[in-house]
């Protein structure tokens, strides 16, 4: 009966308000469907066949075949609803920022980018207003940035061979386990053609960053091709408001990833990836500048990733396949926070087999499945965790008639630490001519670790031992409705969530001295409620795309101190964008973007309560001569910084070991970059 009431209440809440943001699904341009997917060719063949009378408007397109949800369905005839960013407006966000994907995901709807450490820059991706722990981040439907993906990792991986990404809003923990707790964003590789082909890419700014990308693919034998990326990254540190506080954390960072696709004559498929990265990031004080206590605090991370993984597809008859998938990631690192170093090792595992088929009206997948996440600290020990999670997963997607169909997806996971968890997903599809409908109702978990975001920011000294922590649970809803007429898509999604045992941090006196200088793990002992909303509206005028979004969010938590709900905090309840795409294909695009953030609550802030709306515009332009395409880009035009409002230093040490407020804005003030992309083969 609870389950029953709180499913029943979770829906109602979102029957009261009103709905999002459709992809690019009718007007994005890909390459042909990635040979990682375990039966897609079979799937993308079954259906396009079956629905060739209802998008005979189409027939121009090429298909875009989705990994993310393991159906193999191409993305119109998804229940389960994707996002997808094509490779069209990956180069265009490569050219505002090469060196990281940060900005790619940033300007999705739904998507916030929120900085978790204002010393180092880190940031991870809230999804609907769901905290950014819960976002599982894939390379090619492999975890090889770990199960929980730390919040500087998303600064680490560059854009340049990206073919789209994918994104899943919600609980995909039927999908994932319980790293995807609040959705999954899916990173999906360029596939090598049969030509050698490649790109160099350079990039300089304003304050004193350089980038350097590459990309190479070929064919290396008659049923083998390669790939390669690699990278060298510089940033400068800068005290943008000479406060004596680095404002964009400086660091030098190299990437190389090689990737190599095997198909054979029966029809195996082969992808094997393994990627090294490593990084040095310092931020705090600047040169003998000192924080409140009279002393110097340098932050900063070294970084050393080494990663690896494959899929394998096997035909087994003529409507089955079997896939093997595994990854491993060994990432190391060395934290300085002030006089304290930390030293930490966080390895990742991953193992599963699973067997799809389909029939003329229904594609299916069973598969087991083996996770593991192991942290070792060298210097607190008594926070080291080994996670061994075994798992039975199963989706089912099921054509009732031509216009609906539904995707039943569970999971049951073994967790070592957690005990059986239980995360299942329904959606429905319903398409009427133009108009599109989605729902759908998910529930999954996430087993707590010690890397809240304050945590990240400011490291173990001050933590004290975790004692009784139980998994963090959600339920996830949303329904969408998505209508296209001539060169015009609206849409509208409304969802919400529910979210039991949130992790979170508690101030208190380690010395019993009255002075609030530990704090320690606790679950909410109450749940957090986000209801939201989403519009898009989008409209082509020959080679100008205009596009407006707003997004509505109304996230609240039980106040610690008794007064009732209050919002979460850093969770915006009203933002919008505009943007003005004008593009000739292979000869010039030009941009503007106008994206407004609305008030936010703060917390542990002496100086407001309550934060100033601010806008983001930005003006980019990139023409290109044959192979050679020189871009500038402008960003923060209005020289929007946190510290016009208040000091980004505080006036004390909080508990947790931070000495900044949180970043609730931007601290970089403007910035421009320019640079040069040649395509090569």
């Amino acid at each position: 009966m609870f389950r029953y009431s709180a499913t029943a209440s979770l829906m109602l809440s979102l029957g009261l308000m009103g709905l999002s943001h459709a992809s690019d699904e009718a007007h994005s341009v890909n390459l042909e469907q990635h040979a990682l997917g375990s039966h897609d060719e079979h799937h993308a063949d079954h259906h396009e066949q079956g629905h060739e009378d209802d998008h005979e408007h189409e027939e121009e397109m090429e298909t875009i075949v989705i990994q993310a949800t393991r159906s193999g369905r191409i993305v119109d005839e998804q229940p389960i609803r994707v996002e997808v960013v094509n490779r069209e407006e990956i180069e265009e966000k490569a050219a505002m920022r090469p060196g990281n994907i940060s900005m790619l995901v940033a300007e999705t709807g739904g998507v916030r980018l929120q900085t978790t450490s204002p010393a180092l820059g880190s940031a991870n991706i809230r999804l609907q207003g769901l905290y950014g722990r819960y976002t599982q981040l894939l390379a090619d439907g492999l975890p090889l940035y770990g199960n929980q993906a730390a919040s500087i990792g998303l600064l680490q991986v560059p854009p340049t061979d990206l073919k789209r990404v994918e994104i899943i809003k919600g609980s995909a923990s039927s999908l994932y386990g319980g790293s995807a707790l609040g959705g999954v964003i899916n990173l999906v590789s360029r596939t090598p053609g049969d030509e050698l082909n490649g790109e160099v890419l350079v990039n300089a700014t304003t304050q004193n960053g350089q980038d350097v990308t590459t990309y190479v693919e070929s064919p290396l034998s008659d049923n083998v091709k390669g790939s390669m990326t690699a990278g060298a990254h510089y940033q400068d540190e800068q005290d943008v408001d000479d406060d004596g506080w680095i404002d964009l954390a400086g660091y030098e960072r190299y990437t190389v990833r090689p990737r190599v696709f095997w198909e054979g004559d029966a029809g195996q498929t082969l992808y094997v990836t393994s990627g090294y990265m490593t990084e040095n990031r310092t931020g705090g004080t600047l040169g003998d500048n000192t924080v409140a206590d009279g002393t110097t605090f340098e932050q900063s991370q070294d970084s050393e990733r080494l990663d690896g993984g494959l899929v394998f597809t096997m035909p087994l008859l003529d409507s089955l396949t079997m896939t093997t998938r595994g990854s491993a990631m060994v990432q190391d690192h060395v934290h300085v926070y002030g006089t304290d170093i930390e030293e930490d090792t966080h390895e990742s595992y991953l193992f599963e087999n699973s067997v799809a088929g389909y029939t003329d009206n229904s594609d299916w997948v069973v598969g087991l499945a083996y996770q593991s996440e192991v942290f070792r600290s060298d210097t607190f020990p008594e926070f080291d965790y080994s996670y061994d999670v075994p798992g039975a997963f199963a989706q089912l997607d099921y054509e009732l008639t031509d216009q609906i169909t539904t995707s039943y997806s569970a999971r049951i996971d073994d967790h070592s630490e957690y005990g059986t968890q239980f995360s299942p997903r329904v959606s429905v599809l319903y398409r009427p001519n133009e108009l599109t409908i989605r729902g759908s109702y998910g529930e999954g978990y996430f087993a707590p670790t010690p890397f809240v975001e304050e945590i990240e920011a400011a490291g173990l000294s001050r933590l004290a031992p975790i004692e009784g922590l139980k998994e963090e649970q959600a339920k996830t809803a949303s329904l969408d409705f998505t209508y296209v007429f001539d060169d015009a898509e609206t849409s509208l999604t409304l969802f919400g969530s529910n979210v039991d045992n949130v992790t979170t941090l508690e101030a208190f006196s380690a010395n019993n001295n009255g002075s609030l200088d530990a704090v320690r793990l606790v679950n909410a002992p109450s749940e957090s409620q986000i209801r939201g909303s989403e519009v898009l509206l989008r409209y082509y005028l020959g080679d100008v795309k205009l596009t407006a979004s707003y997004l509505y969010l109304d996230a609240s938590e039980e106040d610690p101190e008794g007064a009732g709900r209050r919002d979460i905090a850093l969770t915006p309840r009203h933002s919008a964008g505009f943007v003005a795409m004008w593009e000739q294909h292979g000869n010039f695009r030009a941009g503007f973007e106008a994206y407004y953030t609305g008030t936010q609550r703060v917390n542990d802030n002496p100086y407001i309560d309550e934060t100033n709306p601010y806008w983001h515009l930005g003006l980019m332009g990139e023409i290109t001569v044959g192979r050679v395409s020189w871009f500038i880009n402008l960003e923060n035009l209005l020289d929007i910084k946190q510290t016009d409002e208040h000091p980004m230093l505080l006036p004390s040490r909080a508990p947790s070991g931070q000495w900044t407020t949180d970043i609730w804005s931007r601290n970089d003030g403007f910035i421009a970059n320019a640079g040069v992309r040649v395509k090569f083969g």
